[in-house]
């Protein structure tokens, strides 16, 4: 049995990033904007162990009392809004990579039925929780 390399595992992750980053640049570009839309996607992973669905969604500087999180129509839809900080806004800014303003995710789930959900913080990401119902 031939084993795998694991450069070409890494590449094949880094390519699945670049793919996943390019649709969500394409949703975010070539989509009409009205007032009040989202102005950027947080990226997200969601895995599944037996008993839960864990959905993590990168939002560094953002507190997860400030994130609206609710399921519709088999998705997890995560929203909210990141401003700076206070101490930033007269600030001299020389590069400003992390998006601000208003952000929505909506996370497809895997089919099944969900009952508790619990949020928190983890290492800049908001954890959500989804316990599955036999």
């Amino acid at each position: 049995m031939k084993r795998r390399d694991e450069s070409s595992d890494w590449m094949w992750s880094n390519a699945l990033a670049a793919l996943d980053h390019m649709e969500r640049l394409h949703r975010q570009l070539f989509q009409p904007r009205h007032a009040g839309a989202p102005g950027w996607e947080p990226p997200v992973d969601v895995l599944e162990t037996e008993h839960a669905l864990l959905i993590y969604v990168a939002l560094p500087g953002v507190d997860a009392c400030d994130v609206h999180a609710v399921i519709d129509q088999g998705a997890l839809v995560v929203s909210g809004h990141r401003v700076l900080p206070q101490p930033l806004r007269t600030a001299v800014i020389h590069r400003l990579e992390l998006p601000q303003g208003r952000f929505e995710r909506r996370i497809a789930l895997p089919p099944g039925r969900y009952s508790a959900a619990k949020v928190a913080s983890e290492r800049g990401c908001l954890l959500i929780r989804l316990e599955k119902t036999p």
